[in-house]
């Protein structure tokens, strides 16, 4: 994963600055965590039927309980969560190719949300992640749980409420956690985190949260990139926007971010040694990060303008960056100015993206699918489906399928 990654940096910057033709960005992998492989919603740019209509059949479903959590795929399975009874949440393992249970497993874990929330429910919200031979999920309670992927076996479970003295996150764990290279990386409720995969032990502790509501408990789920040559965690707490070493924890450079109550949920996105991000009542803005031949980092803002993002992290298509707003619409900005392209009517309270370089599938919180073709002149949607009741989780990607978290199901659509 650790040369993947590396790898698609490199591919992906060039992509952008159109250095390389967009067959280039990536080779297949699994869909096994958030956003993706590279946690960017870019896959595969294996060529993609131009409809919907009469290329997507529902290949088989299966009725679960309540979760956001995104499904993932490793090694011919798929993995999803739910809470049961607001009591329990359970992790199943399917055969992807027929929908048969492989193996599941469950662990006391629930909690209740404010209630001032709870129209978003209490269930589950981290996407897992399986990597590196581990299945890493996390809890609405902080719980890290690491199984065997292919029998759901317990290796190690992590309380970061009693163990580490870490607050009890206010709305819910909801960071997904991220693996690279021997190592868990993780915003719990009270602070960021690099765990040992082997047994989950802490190896450092960083940007400690203080207590209180609006202050403990992160929305945002981090990256791992190369900004100015040095591999690094980049990382959005409720407050602010960070890279921090990952072998020491030091935080290298940190710039405030705006927004209401905390909200900065977005994962960042990272083109090249510069930074985008977006926040609930905030602004875009796009920030250059630079290190001096002394060891010295700053933070410069090339622009920031007036766009509001929610909770939909944006993808780069061309060079152009795709975002759904806070006011329900859908835009396409230039990255170069700040300026948007187009922006559209509402479309939707939450969107979910991935995109093979040449097209965009978009899933809303209504199960409303459509396919997109990039486009810095206008919006132009190509073909839409109704793919599920009410989907806040993130859609997964695989090869000639996708894979859709309905809330009270797992929905898997052969394409192509």
């Amino acid at each position: 994963m650790k040369r993947l990654a590396t790898a698609h940096n490199c591919l992906l910057s060039l992509f952008s600055l159109g250095l390389i033709a967009s067959t280039s960005i990536l080779e297949a992998a699994d869909w096994n965590q958030w956003r993706g492989p590279m946690r960017d919603g870019i896959v595969s740019t294996e060529a993609w039927p131009q409809q919907l209509e009469g290329k997507l059949n529902l290949a088989w479903e299966k009725p679960l309980s309540p979760s956001y959590s995104g499904p993932v795929i490793h090694n011919g399975h798929v993995f999803t969560t739910e809470t049961i009874d607001k009591k329990f949440e359970r992790v199943t393992a399917y055969d992807l190719a027929t929908g048969e249970e492989a193996w599941s497993v469950q662990w006391e874990g629930s909690m209740s949300v404010p209630f001032f929330a709870a129209k978003n429910g209490d269930w589950i919200r981290s996407t897992p992640v399986c990597a590196e031979g581990k299945l890493l999920v996390l809890g609405m309670r902080d719980h890290l749980v690491c199984l065997n992927p292919d029998d759901g076996t317990e290796l190690w479970k992590v309380d970061f409420s009693k163990e580490h003295g870490t607050p009890l996150p206010s709305f819910g764990a909801v960071c997904s956690p991220l693996v690279d290279d021997g190592a868990v990386y993780i915003q719990n409720g009270g602070a960021v985190c690099k765990l040992s995969l082997e047994d989950g032990s802490q190896i450092w502790k960083t940007l400690e949260n203080a207590s209180g509501m609006m202050s403990s408990g992160a929305f945002s789920s981090p990256v791992i990139a190369e900004l100015a040559g040095v591999k690094q965690m980049v990382v959005s707490t409720r407050m602010e926007l960070c890279g921090v070493d990952l072998e020491t924890g030091n935080v290298l450079w940190k710039e405030p971010i705006e927004s209401f109550r905390g909200m900065n949920i977005l994962t960042p996105l990272v083109m090249g040694n510069k930074v985008f991000t977006s926040a609930h009542s905030g602004r875009a803005q796009l920030f250059q990060i630079d290190k001096d031949d002394a060891g010295t980092w700053s933070v410069k803002e090339l622009w920031n303008q007036k766009t509001q993002a929610y909770m939909s992290s944006p993808i780069v298509v061309d060079g152009q960056i795709y975002m759904h707003l806070k006011n329900k619409r859908f835009t396409s900005l230039n990255p170069e100015t700040g300026e948007a392209n187009w922006t559209t009517s509402p479309v939707g309270d939450y969107w979910s993206m991935a995109s093979n370089g040449k097209g965009i599938l978009a899933l809303s919180d209504k199960g409303d699918l459509r396919l997109i073709a990039p486009n810095a002149t206008k919006y132009e949607l190509k073909d839409e489906a109704k793919v599920a009741d009410d989907s806040w989780a993130h859609l997964a990607v695989q090869d000639d399928l996708i894979i859709v978290r309905d809330l009270n199901a797992l929905k898997v659509y052969t394409w192509k």
